[in-house]
């Protein structure tokens, strides 16, 4: 079991302070913690809201079976409201303690029905946040009796649509998808292990009756199966079958940090001086600097209405 964020604080101060070393089940808990050259897999956590319907629970239960073994369900009720500050403190404190730097919150109410808010975290804190209203869902159990992938296989992610690169909001949100369902980064692929693909379509679309538009996304997944060219080669042609799960969303609240809260954490991930074991003067000065930026919490909300 993890230590609480106030051991883990305890114990990296006077880490720092090179005083008294910490016990050995947090000073290995720290080790794992601490940055590595070649990043793996990152997990995420799933869990419900203040209230959840039971087609929600079914959404978390399918995002747990595509992102399965790097993903933890939660089947108890949490009293969080993701976009307050407690309610931050409260997802924070749950990804810590789980391990996860990426959750997602399924909730529904009367004025937010099936609602998803997909976020994830940088060093411990809360870097950005979706808020997504489900239109239309197809679970794992509409496709019964159809092939599925396979445990731990990564998907390919194809993003559809001129949305994606015009859209600024959208391209924040590609990039937060691309990390939910990348799985264990690697350098190289074999075709054999290619079982699945993931299709994500942004189209306008008129949601209110009214003269604006806004964006819709439609989420398909595929089981793809690669058989030899008829017409002859080398490359083998791939074979699509519907597997899912399928959803169509529209993007309600986005919340993102500032460019200047991106700049300094890119700066802190990449200084060399920056560490946890021995801090230069100017390593010190960095690490001053990007905590008072944290502290000063600048971020970007910005939202479509509908």
């Amino acid at each position: 079991m993890a230590p609480t964020p106030h051991q883990a604080k305890t114990a990296k101060a006077k880490l720092i302070a090179g005083g008294k070393q910490p016990k050995a089940r947090i000073a290995r808990y720290l080790k794992t913690t601490e940055s590595q050259l070649v990043e793996g897999a990152k997990s995420s956590l799933l869990l419900k809201g203040i209230r959840c319907s039971d087609s929600m629970s079914t959404v978390l239960k399918d995002m747990r079976s595509v992102q399965s073994p790097h993903s933890k369900l939660l089947t108890k009720n949490n009293m969080i409201v993701p976009f307050d500050d407690e309610g931050q403190q409260s997802l924070e404190f749950l990804t810590t303690k789980n391990d996860a730097a990426l959750f997602a919150l399924a909730s529904h109410n009367k004025k937010r029905p099936n609602n998803l808010v997909l976020g994830r975290t940088f060093d411990r804190r809360i870097l950005d946040m979706v808020e997504i209203g489900i239109l239309q869902y197809r679970s794992l159990n509409d496709f019964g009796g159809l092939p599925k992938k396979r445990l731990g296989s990564k998907p390919l992610l194809q993003f559809v649509g001129d949305l994606w690169s015009s859209d600024i909001n959208l391209k924040r949100l590609q990039n937060l998808l691309i990390d939910f369902y990348r799985g264990d980064p690697v350098d190289s692929l074999v075709l054999s292990g290619l079982d699945h693909v993931m299709v994500f379509t942004a189209a306008e679309t008129n949601l209110g009756g009214g003269q604006e538009t806004f964006p819709l996304i439609h989420q398909r997944t595929y089981y793809m199966k690669l058989k030899k060219n008829p017409k002859g080669g080398k490359a083998p042609v791939p074979y699509l079958t519907p597997s899912g799960p399928d959803m169509d969303f529209k993007v309600c609240i986005l919340f993102f940090l500032s460019c200047i809260m991106f700049y300094a954490l890119f700066f802190a991930t990449s200084c060399t001086n920056f560490n946890h074991t021995s801090l230069s003067k100017k390593g010190t000065t960095n690490s001053i600097c990007i905590t008072r930026l944290m502290e000063n919490g600048n971020e970007t909300t910005s939202g479509y209405q509908s």
